[in-house]
This record gives C-alpha cells, sequence and structure tokens, in this order.
C-alpha cells in the first residue's frame, strides 16, 4: 500500500507541474518573457510556498537528482537539439565550436580555478573541479528567446552547437578531476587524463553515429509506419546514450549527439514524408515537457537562505565565471578567424556568446552528483546562486542586448521573402474579392473597403521594395539573392519528386549536394564555385572498374554497380531537366510581381534555360544509347502517377466521409506499399546480346551461329567511367572493341592532321589492328579512344583470337577470305599466317 502511495503521489506530482508548466507558457507567450526563466521563478514561488501552505507538499514527492537529469531529461534534450541542428551549418562552423566545446572550455577551467583558489579559502584542486563544473553552458533558454526574435542562423547554430559539444567535455573534465581531489587517484589519473579524454569523446561520438545510421536504416525498411519510426528514435535517443555510458564507457552525451545528427541530416530523408512531420511535433512536445519539469524542479531545488549565507563567496563565483567567459570569447575566436578558409566572427556575434553563455542543467547534474566530502553543500548553494543569476540577470537581459547590437533584424534574403508572402496573399485576395461580392447578399460597401486596403498594401510593399533597393541592393547584391532564390526552389521541387518516389534516395542525395554546396557558396563567398557530388565515391567506382577488368570474376558486380550510376546519372539529368522548367517559371512569376529587377531576373532566368537545354541534350543523348532502358524507367513512372493519383482520390474521400475511415487507411496503406516498391528506378541489366553485337561487325558477317558463338566466348566485357581511355595513344592497338552501351571520342592524330569522330553503341572499331594490320591509319599517326559517358565494351584480342583459330582452321579460312574481300593491303596469311608456327 505504501508503494502505491509512493506511485500515486509522483504522477499527482509529475501532472500537476505539467499543468503550471503549461500555465506558464500560456502566460510567457502573453508577457513576452522567456519561458524557462519564468519556470525557473515558479518553482522558487512553489518551493516558498510549501512552508505556508501544507497543501503543496505534492510537489515534494519528486526530487532533482543527477540520474534523473542525465537518464531521464538530457537524452531528450540533447536529441532533439542535435535532431534540428543543421549538420550542414555545424560543419561550416567547426573549427569555433570544437574550440570553444574542448580547449575553450579548459581554460575556462583554469581560469575559474585560479579566480577562486586566490579570492576564496577553497584549495586549488577543488577550485578547479568547480571551474570544470561552472563551464558548461547550456542554451535552452538563450535559443528559446533567439526563436523569438529571429536571430541569425549562425549565431544560433554557434551557441547551440558549443553546448552540445561542452557538455560532454564537461562531463569528462569533470569526471577526471573528482577521481584526482576527491577519490585521489593521483598521478595515475593526469597521465592518462588526454587519452581518457578523447577515448570518451570520440568513441560517444562514434557509437552515436553509428547507432542513428542502423536507426536510418531500419527506418527506411519499415517505410510509412508512424508508430515504427516515431519508436525507433525515442528508442535511439535513449538507448545511444545507455549504451555508451554502461556498456561502452565512453561519454552518453556525444552518443546522443552524434545519433541526433546522423538521423537529422542523413537520416532525415529516409523517414516517410507523412511521418516526418508528426515526428517533429513528437519530439517537440518531449523536450518541452523535459524542460518544463526540469526547470521547474530547478527552481524548487533553489534555497535562497543557502545563497545568502554564501553570497560572499557567490559574487566571486560570478565575477571568475564572467572573466573566464570573456577570455575564452574574445581571444580564442579572433584567433580562430584567422585561420585560413575559416569565416571570422564579427564583435556583436562575440558580445551575445560572450553574455549568452547560460549555465543549467549540466552543471545542476554533476554538481548533485558529487561525493560527500568538505565542500559538497558549499559547492551546491554556489552552483544554484551562478545558475540562477545567468538565468535572471543575463536571461533576462539578451534580448535587450540583440536589440540594441541590431542582431533581431532578420537578412536581407528573408525580409524579401516576408514582403513576397504579403504581397503574394494581397493580390491572391484581390484576385478572390470580385467572386465573393458577385456571388450575392454581400456587402458592397465591405467589398470595396477590403479592395482598398489591399490595394494600399500592395502599394506598401512595393515602396518596401524600392527602399531596399535604394537603401541595400545592388546589382551583385540582388543577383546573389536570386541565385539563392532560384537554388532553394530547385532543391524545393527535388525534395518533392523524392517524396512522391519520382528520383531515389541517392540520386536525392546527390542533388542536394550539389545544391547545398552551392547555395553555401553563394551565402558565404557571394559566387558560384566548381563543385563535385560524391567525388571521393566516383574514384572508388572506377578504381573498383579496373579491378574488374583484370579480374573477371568481379564482373558480375561491376555490371550492377556500372547500372546503378548510370540509372543515377540519367535520374539527375531528368531532375535537372524538370527542375529547372520549375525555376524559370517560379522566377518568371516574381519578376511579374515586381520582387526583382527585370533586368536581373532575365539574367538568372537565361542561365536556367541553357542548364534545361543541356540536361535536354543528354536526356536525348541517353535515349538514343538505352531506348530499352528509358522505357522501362517511363514505365515505372508512368505507374507511380497512377498509384499517386489513387492515393489522392482515396484521402479526399476519406476526408469527404465517402469511406469508411478503417477502409480508407487500408487503401491508403496498401498503396504506399506499392509506391515504395516503385521508389526511384529498379536496377536490371540492359538487355546486352553479345552474339547479335558480334553478326553487325563487318569482318564476322558471313560466319555461322555456330562460330559465332565460339567467337562470343572469346570476347570480354570492360566497363568504363566517363573520361576514361579505351586506347591510349601511347600504346599499340591490337584488339577489336564493340561499344556496347555508351558514346566514345576516337581521335587520330598525324604529322598534316587531326580528325575527331564518335563511336555510337553497336560500332566497333580496330578490325584491321585485330587481323595484324596494324593501326586503321598510317604508321605515322597515333590514335585514341576516350569515354565520353559511362560505358560498357566488348573486347577481342588478337591473342585470343590467334588460341581460338590455332584449333578452327575451317573459321581461319573464312576470316582470312573476308579480310580479303573487305580490301586490306595484306591477308592475314601472308603478314601473320594463322597457325602456331605464325603466333607471335
Amino acid at each position: 500500500m505504501e508503494h502505491t502511495s509512493l506511485v500515486s503521489a509522483v504522477i499527482w506530482s509529475i501532472f500537476s507541474l505539467l499543468l503550471v508548466a503549461l500555465f506558464i507558457q500560456f502566460l510567457a507567450q502573453r508577457v513576452r518573457l522567456p519561458f524557462t526563466i519564468l519556470l525557473v521563478l515558479v518553482g522558487i514561488g512553489l518551493n516558498s510556498l510549501h512552508d505556508v501552505y501544507p497543501g503543496f507538499s505534492i510537489f515534494h514527492a519528486l526530487k532533482i537528482s543527477p540520474d534523473m537529469i542525465l537518464y531521464v531529461f538530457l537524452p531528450a534534450l540533447i536529441f532533439e537539439s542535435s535532431y534540428n541542428l543543421n549538420a550542414r551549418r555545424l560543419v561550416h562552423n567547426i573549427g569555433p565550436v570544437l574550440t570553444l566545446a574542448v580547449p575553450g572550455l579548459l581554460i575556462s577551467t583554469f581560469t575559474i580555478g585560479c579566480i577562486l583558489w586566490w579570492a576564496t579559502a577553497i584549495p586549488f584542486s577543488m577550485a578547479l573541479l568547480l571551474g570544470a563544473i561552472l563551464s558548461a553552458t547550456d542554451p535552452v533558454a538563450v535559443v528559446s528567446i533567439f526563436r523569438q526574435i529571429g536571430a541569425p542562423d549562425r549565431l544560433n547554430t554557434l551557441i547551440e552547437g558549443e553546448s552540445l559539444f561542452n557538455d560532454a567535455t564537461s562531463i569528462v573534465v569533470a569526471g577526471i578531476l573528482i577521481g584526482m581531489v576527491i577519490e585521489h587517484s593521483g598521478e595515475a589519473s593526469i597521465s592518462s587524463g588526454i587519452i581518457t579524454f578523447f577515448w570518451l569523446f570520440i568513441g560517444g561520438l562514434a557509437t552515436g553515429i553509428g547507432l542513428g545510421f542502423l536507426t536510418g536504416k531500419i527506418i527506411g525498411w519499415v517505410e510509412s509506419e508512424s508508430f515504427i519510426e516515431i519508436g525507433l528514435t525515442t528508442a535511439l535517443a535513449y538507448l545511444s546514450f545507455l549504451l555508451a555510458e554502461e556498456v561502452f564507457h565512453v561519454s552518453g552525451v556525444m552518443a546522443t549527439v552524434g545519433a541526433g545528427l546522423t538521423l537529422g541530416s542523413w537520416g532525415r530523408i529516409r523517414i516517410s514524408t507523412s511521418v516526418r512531420i508528426y515526428l517533429e511535433h513528437f519530439w517537440e512536445l518531449l523536450a518541452f515537457i523535459a524542460n518544463a519539469l526540469l526547470f521547474l524542479l530547478v527552481g524548487m531545488k533553489v534555497n535562497l537562505a543557502d545563497m545568502w549565507q554564501t553570497m560572499g563567496m557567490l559574487v566571486w563565483v560570478i565575477i571568475a565565471m564572467l572573466v573566464a567567459r570573456a577570455i575564452v570569447i574574445f581571444c580564442l575566436i579572433p584567433l580562430i578567424g584567422r585561420l585560413p578558409g575559416s569565416r571570422p566572427i564579427s564583435i556583436p556575434y562575440q558580445f551575445i556568446m560572450f553574455w549568452g553563455g547560460l549555465r543549467g542543467a549540466i552543471a545542476l547534474a554533476l554538481v548533485l552528483s558529487l561525493p560527500e566530502f568538505e565542500y559538497s553543500d558549499l559547492f551546491v548553494a554556489m552552483v544554484m546562486g551562478a545558475v540562477l543569476f545567468t538565468l535572471l540577470v543575463q536571461g533576462l537581459s539578451i534580448e535587450w542586448v540583440m536589440k540594441k547590437l541590431r542582431l533581431n533584424v532578420p537578412p536581407l534574403a528573408d525580409r524579401f521573402a516576408f514582403i513576397e508572402l504579403d504581397l503574394a496573399s494581397r493580390q491572391r485576395a484581390m484576385e478572390q474579392l470580385p467572386s465573393l461580392r458577385d456571388g450575392g447578399f454581400f456587402s458592397s460597401r465591405i467589398a470595396h473597403n477590403l479592395t482598398v486596403e489591399c490595394d494600399h498594401a500592395i502599394s506598401s510593399a512595393l515602396q518596401r521594395i524600392d527602399e531596399l533597393r535604394a537603401s541595400e541592393l545592388d546589382r551583385n547584391n540582388e543577383l546573389n539573392l536570386i541565385y539563392l532564390r532560384a537554388l532553394s526552389e530547385e532543391k524545393s521541387f527535388y525534395t518533392e519528386m523524392y517524396n512522391k518516389g519520382h528520383i531515389s534516395e541517392g540520386a536525392y542525395r546527390e542533388l542536394s549536394l550539389v545544391l547545398n554546396l552551392q547555395i553555401d557558396a553563394l551565402r558565404y563567398h557571394g559566387a558560384f564555385e566548381h563543385v563535385h557530388s560524391h567525388r571521393i565515391k566516383r574514384v572508388l567506382e572506377q578504381s573498383f572498374f579496373h579491378m574488374a577488368n583484370l579480374a573477371p570474376w568481379l564482373m558480375p558486380v561491376a555490371e550492377k554497380i556500372r547500372m546503378s550510376r548510370i540509372i543515377l546519372d540519367y535520374e539527375q539529368i531528368w531532375a535537372h531537366f524538370l527542375g529547372s522548367q520549375h525555376v524559370i517559371r517560379s522566377l518568371g512569376k516574381l519578376a511579374k510581381m515586381e520582387l526583382m529587377s527585370e533586368t536581373n531576373a532575365e539574367e538568372v532566368i537565361d542561365k536556367y534555360r541553357s542548364w534545361h537545354e543541356i540536361a535536354t541534350r543528354h536526356l536525348y543523348q541517353v535515349s538514343e544509347q538505352y531506348p530499352e532502358f528509358v522505357n522501362s524507367m517511363q514505365t515505372r513512372l508512368g505507374q507511380r502517377m497512377l498509384l499517386l493519383a489513387e492515393l489522392e482520390t482515396a484521402e479526399e474521400k476519406a476526408e469527404q466521409g465517402a469511406l469508411p475511415e478503417s477502409v480508407a487507411k487500408n487503401i491508403e496503406a496498401g498503396l504506399s506499399r506499392r509506391l515504395g516498391t516503385l521508389r526511384g528506378q529498379q536496377v536490371e541489366p540492359i538487355p546486352n546480346n553479345v552474339p547479335d553485337m558480334i553478326r553487325r561487325v563487318p569482318l564476322f558477317s558471313d560466319l555461322n551461329d555456330s562460330e559465332i558463338g565460339q567467337l562470343a566466348a572469346q570476347f570480354k566485357t570492360i566497363s568504363l567511367l566517363e573520361h576514361e581511355y579505351l586506347v591510349r595513344p601511347d600504346k599499340q592497338n591490337e584488339s577489336l572493341f564493340i561499344i556496347a552501351r555508351g558514346v566514345v571520342r576516337i581521335t587520330f592524330d598525324s604529322s598534316d592532321e587531326h580528325r575527331e569522330g564518335a563511336l555510337l553503341t553497336g560500332e566497333c572499331f580496330g578490325e584491321k589492328a585485330l587481323m595484324g594490320h596494324g593501326s586503321d591509319m598510317d604508321s605515322a599517326s597515333t590514335v585514341k579512344v576516350e569515354a565520353i559517358i559511362p560505358c560498357m565494351v566488348h573486347v577481342i584480342s588478337r591473342d585470343r583470337l590467334l588460341t581460338l583459330l590455332e584449333q578452327e582452321q575451317e573459321l581461319a579460312n573464312k576470316l582470312t577470305t573476308r579480310d580479303a574481300e573487305l580490301g586490306e593491303s595484306y591477308s592475314l596469311t601472308q603478314q601473320k599466317p594463322l597457325s602456331p608456327a605464325g603466333k607471335r
């Protein structure tokens, strides 16, 4: 019975606190105060009311503890932050983030320790431990403020990225110091500290990345199963932390960070489109509950009397924190900005990073987990006081500081987007007002007033555009903005194609990578850059093809990889073809809305027209080279379009009530599964009949089926990537080549002329070389044959032909006769007899 009472008390406490948090959220939206700070203040109030009103004792069934913070709240908060953090933007700022998280935290630990050792009676080793605990930043309150006022994305990435990484650093450093100064493990801890740190930090990150990758793969296999997909992400958040801490003995925080970043970047597109939005809302709710309960419990843990008794030392703690933070930000960050390839961080950004270094959950978890020692109660009181100071003083003033530094002003691209939204909505309203008025029983006066209001809003939007052009936009800036808008439209279009299953995951990843790199180049450097998508992957493929040419048993695998590459390339060309059309239409509409100058818009549109023409030519080339392959892909496209139409119709009928909900769900699930099987394109070998191709060679046109079969057995198949050589100019060719798939360029160079040509699918080269007459040109010329696109080529060498003809004299006679008929200068029997004696 006592157990039941305890459980009921805990349930009462949790959901009562949740109701309190919901009321605070409602209040925070109206008084414009940070939600987390109000939670702490209300928590302090609830703690004070406990002594006055016994009814509030219900909340004391819950006690904040380090295990509750580390194992209940922290995995959810860290996973939600890392899942939603832009991994690409984090990579661009990884230098300053890691600098602040590792050497920055060590400098902060040492600085705080020195100041407290100098100003108070705390021993130096103990002061260092307190410095490590107080150096862990918590961005929750600051990030919530950033979202309210629309802070720059880079500033948000710097602060949130630093916090995610320095949480792990702080835990590791504090753990090493605890072993040294409290558990007295001595010199062994000092000598192994660096190795221990890197093992915990990198091992945790690797564990999380591996688990995130595995979870992403599983989610891809169970497509459109919402409960399973959401449940897997929840299990990943907590199991990554627990497996790292309890099984692999590495950093659980870094494991959760790695898992969240992996699933939020690489794995996000594997999550079903219908589930993705629900998943984001689910994690927002989970993070809200964790934050609400955590900060309320923090406030209820604050003992104002204990803090007042240590006020003198608490002042020095706050001074030490601010000084250490200033040294780290204003000394390290400028140094990082001078390194090659790094982007400087402006003074306003640096100041916000300094003032926004709030302390929170990690500091509390560390101090509460300390074993009993002489300064236990003092450390708890000082850390509580420091956390309270950063939340109430720095947290409440950060918005005012950002407004003074004008960091709340959205970037130019966002301001244009806001104006575009206003202008487009007003123009749409203007188009719909006549139908409202003509429908009858609607006041002409109200319709007229609404028309005047919309007209005035449109004029105001156009005026704001003119003001922006006059004050902030030159021609280059506007061109960059238009290109950024065009690339964003293109990326959105590719995302829609992937969601509908028209392109595969591999094609979408490569398309997105190129667009992301170009967007970053425009945003950060103001110009396009020559980027390569998956260059390393292409090099590895090429190396494997070379191996397969030397080891025939690898050829089936090489052929499958080659087919996958052809399909990926075709999907990307097709996506470029449709995407460029979409962007041209989109920019044309914006130009008509006067959101951009017509001249600049036309320049960008012309660029996309040229890209569209290139894609069109490539599509025609692929259609000519692989007609049956293109037919198969278009058949699958048509099947997907039919299934999508059925799915949309079923959803509409369910919304209208024409179909029972259970029946509609079963139909939609079945259609979704069928769509999943048609996602992207199926990798099938392109029809390739070697005997039929051999018959097309003039030299072999008189042979019967049996003889053709004997020759076919001597051919081998090789694969080439673009720009690979089939025949090099510095080597003598003695083989016949039949182009099975692709296009090659053949070049003849002699002393007095240079000629080029192309060989397409089904054409051959090297009959004279095979028959021993040397090059197809005179001896003074050089020949090179190069693949223009990925190719598959059937090859027979002179040595293999001679080996066959040693055993088949009748076949040798036929080929000699046919060679003579073709008018060669020397017959095979005259120059190099096809007999064992004549073989070289």
